[in-house]
């Protein structure tokens, strides 16, 4: 899938245009978030309704050039009106990812690889929690009663979203953005894992080469800019595998790689009993992955379980982009 360079709006710096709205209610400040209320049971109601590419490890060549600021796509139907300015634009096409990292060698695969992220700055005190949406057959549900219960407490989150999902879901995706207590983040076109040389991950293949790892990292960011009126700041690939040029793409372009510290799911095959164990021994500091689209799985029972003790012991949590610069 080859995008034009006009399709592709990198990430500029600054909160508002890396879509961290303030949360409504908190202090203002990293790290903070409404008063939590005791966890209350979820109901089961479906809800209606860059820089340029640059690299320390590979052989420099010319910067990408930044074209003239792009309009801004018009936010989705109930995203709050702002005064939030145009997000300004440098595209950078296939070709010149593909020539940039054509003949680079990847040294690393796996999880916890150069460039991904598996956990909170040192001495962090919140949780981040991450929910995946996958999409395709059999991975496009929406469990509400998940993020009902998030919501029900006040518990910010991170959601990587893919393409997929986002097509079988387009008003659940619109009540999501439009929600300040959750993060949209970018989970892919496909659902891949990301790899310059086709390596697969729990019997997923992924991206065989740089451009179908390009094209997996923005396809879904162009969706996701023209949906939301500002590109996605995080990426997760599917699996949350990655090889070490892999990962410069997502830098370049404009993202970053996002990994997790605890598997609170299992790829949301875990029990009640074993998300709960999972989640409740996560210690601040931790990137949680879980799943929400899995409805009647054991995710939303296990935080039900997981979180009481938690909020408890004050224990707060975090979107990524609060607590990521």
């Amino acid at each position: 899938m080859g995008l034009s360079r006009r399709t592709v709006l990198v990430l500029a710096a600054g909160g508002a245009l890396a879509g961290c709205r303030p949360l409504a209610g908190a202090v203002a400040g990293p790290g903070t978030q409404p008063t939590a209320q005791p966890v209350a049971a979820a109901t089961a109601s479906a809800t209606t309704a860059a820089p340029a590419i640059t690299s320390p490890t590979v052989s420099p060549s010319a910067p990408a050039t930044a074209s003239s600021p792009a309009e801004a796509p018009a936010p989705a139907a109930g995203l709050p009106a702002g005064p939030e300015p145009p997000v300004p634009a440098l595209a950078v096409g296939r070709a010149e990812v593909v020539a940039r990292y054509g003949d680079a060698v990847p040294e690393e695969w796996g999880l916890e690889v150069s460039g991904v992220i598996t956990g909170l700055p040192d001495g962090a005190r919140t949780t981040a929690l991450t929910f995946d949406a996958c999409g395709g057959p059999g991975g496009s549900g929406y469990d509400a009663d998940l993020i009902d219960l998030l919501r029900a407490n006040h518990v910010p989150a991170t959601l990587f979203l893919n393409a997929r999902w986002i097509d079988a879901n387009p008003a659940e995706f619109e009540a999501l953005a439009g929600d300040p207590l959750f993060e949209i983040a970018n989970h892919g076109t496909a659902h891949r894992p990301l790899s310059v040389a086709g390596r697969s991950a729990y019997g997923i293949a992924g991206t065989r080469d740089v451009g179908e790892a390009y094209d997996e990292i923005a396809g879904n960011a162009a969706k996701l800019t023209a949906l939301l009126g500002r590109p996605p700041r995080f990426f997760r690939s599917g699996t949350a595998h990655y090889d070490d040029v892999a990962t410069r793409i997502v830098t370049g372009l404009g993202e970053r790689a996002a990994g997790f510290t605890v598997n609170g799911d299992g790829g949301a095959t875990f029990s009640a009993a074993q998300v709960r164990s999972e989640v409740a021994a996560a210690p601040p500091g931790a990137i949680v992955i879980a799943h929400m689209n899995h409805p009647g799985g054991g995710t939303a029972p296990g935080f039900a379980a997981a979180l009481p003790a938690l909020l408890a012991q004050g224990r707060t949590f975090v979107r990524l982009c609060d607590a990521l610069a």
